[in-house]
């Protein structure tokens, strides 16, 4: 996360709902002695013990190969992000910058049970197929049969218990009001524009 306390969030309802419009994460963790990254969609569960991320890996996954030990990982669930110029500025003596807007959760890793692993992939479809509404919703009944547990082999189903959870929301709260106005106009339609205007 951004050092910098201007640009850190904790409140959890923003972080999550966050999450929710953007469900595809990069995850990191060291397994077997190295630096491994993987792309996953999340489902964001609360649950008795607390907040998790269920997802799901291809069993070739270099991550996978550490779910039967479990492992510690971050999540980084990235939204969208522009380049700042300082030529948008009316202050002198700018430099270049990034704005982004970004989720960060940590916590241990360790493999869903098959039933688990079903679970979650109905969820996710679910999850996902909601927002082309008025379409009606894929499912996995509409596959033939046989077909999606042969496909269901190939991954390997995955739990994170959350016990960090942190946003990054840079949108130059650090500049003067006449700076931002500037960052906005020529960033134009961007979604950073959109989101320093409060849309």
């Amino acid at each position: 996360m951004h050092p910098s306390t201007a640009f850190q969030v904790a409140d959890e309802a923003l972080l999550l709902s966050h999450m929710a419009r953007h469900p595809f994460v990069t995850l990191a963790a060291n397994v077997q002695g190295g630096l491994r990254v993987a792309h996953a969609p999340v489902v964001v569960r609360r649950l008795e013990t607390g907040l998790a991320l269920d997802f799901h890996l291809s069993r070739s996954n270099a991550l996978a190969a550490g779910l039967g030990e479990g492992f510690t990982a971050v999540a980084v669930s990235l939204a969208a992000d522009a380049y700042v110029s300082p030529d948008w500025y009316v202050s002198a003596d700018q430099v270049p910058t990034w704005n982004y807007v970004s989720v960060e959760a940590e916590g241990p890793v360790a493999a869903l049970d098959a039933t688990g692993l079903v679970t979650l992939l109905d969820d996710l479809s679910a999850q996902e197929e909601s927002r082309l509404a008025p379409k009606p919703p894929w499912t996995r009944a509409k596959m033939s049969t046989g077909r999606f547990e042969a496909m269901a082999r190939a991954i390997i189903g995955a739990r994170m218990a959350v016990r960090r959870l942190e946003g990054t929301v840079k949108l130059s709260q650090n500049k003067a009001e006449a700076d931002r106005a500037g960052v906005i106009t020529a960033l134009g339609d961007h979604p950073i524009a959109r989101r320093m205007r409060g849309e």
